[in-house]
């Protein structure tokens, strides 16, 4: 079963049912980070995994408020995208653990596995390199008509990055429907902003191309979907590219190797304990009346029962063959 399906963006003040639905699927993916950490450190998952916990209201909120045409392409902290886009957990799962019953047949691990299905074109590992080709599937979006916007995630870090601001100068001069999601999560790898940009209002980086941008909670799924309508308008009605900052955090280090020892366990404690996302909503449903415990238990149990199936698809799904190895690479014209 796959998190919920993108659907048209509508406004107004989100009811009862919108906030459980948000609520599940920030839970789908926290707990599918959950279980890809246990399975990494059993050695079931090889080469690089970085993990989403903690950002989930970003991708969650940008999705809700998305169109069907839309498009996305991300780095490769994607899992969360991954997943928001409506990709199997079965298939995300298995390319994880290198299996042929992966979205790329086990041979793009956490970092490179695509659904031209789903419109999520990567899952990028060269930092910053998917801007210049999100901003590619914007001038497509424009150039056949469909409507569509491009979701382009970067990082803080990324947003250093000279193809970044060619992405930006293209996408203004041209007018493409692109929204540029600046992932904010404190720290690049292991510095933090403070000491890596000069200037630490990142959504102003547009501003010298003429992109509008704001600055946004991202710890609140509410404040992401109100923010996302506002520059999904934008950008779907031909005024051009769009940058949110999403003020974020990650609460587990920049991959599985590290310990994020640049940072104090107070800090992660504080982010826990007063801004997680999932905690928040928790709150707002009971105090509200919407769900009680006992529902939003029954929804737990349902989130992990999808991620330990799609634990169990993934180890007794085959190993890819080795002829694989010649698959893909090359296409005679």
């Amino acid at each position: 079963m796959a998190i919920t399906a993108k659907r048209k963006a509508k406004g107004g003040e989100p009811g009862a049912a919108q906030l459980i639905r948000w609520y599940r699927d920030m839970l789908l993916i926290r707990r599918f980070e959950e279980k890809a950490g246990q399975l990494y450190g059993m050695g079931l998952i090889g080469g690089f995994c970085h993990l989403y916990i903690g950002q989930e209201a970003v991708v969650v909120g940008l999705q809700s408020a998305a169109g069907d045409a839309d498009s996305v392409i991300t780095s490769y902290r994607d899992h969360g995208q991954m997943l928001a886009c409506g990709m199997d957990p079965k298939g995300v799962m298995a390319e994880l653990t290198g299996r042929s019953g992966g979205y790329s047949r086990g041979k793009g691990g956490s970092m490179h596995m695509f659904s031209r299905e789903k419109r999520f074109y990567g899952g990028h590992g060269i930092v910053g390199a998917q801007v210049p080709l999100g901003t590619g599937l914007g001038f497509a979006h424009k150039y056949t008509g469909d409507s569509g916007v491009c979701h382009v995630y970067l990082g803080d870090g990324a947003l250093n990055q000279g193809q970044v601001y060619e992405s930006f100068n293209m996408a203004a001069l041209w007018k493409l429907p692109v929204v540029y999601v600046i992932e904010n999560n404190k720290y690049a790898m292991g510095t933090s902003a403070e000491r890596h940009a000069a200037g630490t209002e990142l959504f102003k980086r547009g501003a010298a191309y003429g992109i509008p941008g704001e600055a946004v909670d991202g710890m609140s799924v509410e404040a992401v979907h109100e923010a996302a309508l506002r520059a999904l308008e934008h950008a779907r009605t031909g005024n051009g590219p769009y940058v949110l900052e999403m003020k974020t955090y990650r609460y587990r280090g920049h991959s599985m190797s590290d310990p994020a020892k640049y940072r104090t366990k107070e800090e992660v404690t504080r982010m826990r304990e007063q801004h997680d996302p999932i905690d928040t909503l928790k709150a707002k449903l009971l105090a509200a009346g919407h769900v009680d415990e006992a529902g939003l238990k029954e929804l737990d149990r349902e989130v992990k029962a999808i991620v330990s199936e799609a634990a169990e698809f993934a180890q007794s799904s085959p190993e890819p063959d080795a002829a694989e190895l010649w698959t893909d690479v090359l296409t005679e014209a």
